[in-house]
């Protein structure tokens, strides 16, 4: 039997949050996020969230904890939207989502995001850029090593949503109506 979860990954700036925010009000669910969980440790340690990133190489305990937290959660809850990275793995049982988006298009909306200034400080969209492609494939090194998992490969998931030119609106809508029909099969 299906549980009512849907889990949202994706490429960073993708407008995973915005989406699940969306999804939210219309499906009246909760939302899990480890992002924000993981962005208030790196603050807690005086990290940027690259740099926690890398830490999370050298302390995957840390990491296991922060991913399993998900899972856990996931066990006593249905009606749920869980935004994390390895959501998909964690539960494999939700309704698994990957949201793209181009890199030039992330590093711009992440380098205006107010959100992330406190963990993220860049004084140019390039820079921004190339710490994204770090964290991209740092990230995909330890899942990997951690996990034995590729966050990258689409066939994880049960929709892949390129968000570079669609409205969070669109997105979000795509995102229910394939997520009801996943219900009824």
């Amino acid at each position: 039997m299906k549980k009512h979860i849907i889990t949202i990954a994706g490429d960073l700036a993708s407008g995973k949050s915005r989406i699940t925010d969306l999804l939210q009000k219309s499906l009246q669910y909760e939302i899990y996020r480890n992002g924000e969980y993981v962005r208030k440790l790196a603050k807690d340690m005086n990290m940027d969230i690259t740099s926690f990133n890398e830490y999370l190489n050298d302390h995957p305990e840390i990491d296991q904890n922060i991913e399993k937290s998900a899972a856990i959660y996931a066990k006593e809850h249905d009606f749920l939207i869980v935004d994390a990275r390895l959501g998909w793995y964690a539960i494999p049982d939700s309704f698994k989502v990957y949201l793209r988006v181009d890199i030039d298009v992330a590093a711009k909306r992440a380098f205006y995001d107010e959100d992330r200034k406190e963990t993220e400080k860049f004084e140019t969209i390039e820079e921004q850029k190339q710490d994204m492609i770090k964290r991209y494939n740092s990230e995909n090194e330890r899942f990997f090593k951690l996990y034995g998992v590729h966050k990258e490969d689409m066939s994880n998931y049960d929709l892949v949503i390129d968000t570079t030119n669609n409205s969070i609106e669109e997105n979000a809508r795509i995102i229910e109506e394939t997520y009801k029909k996943w219900l009824e099969e």
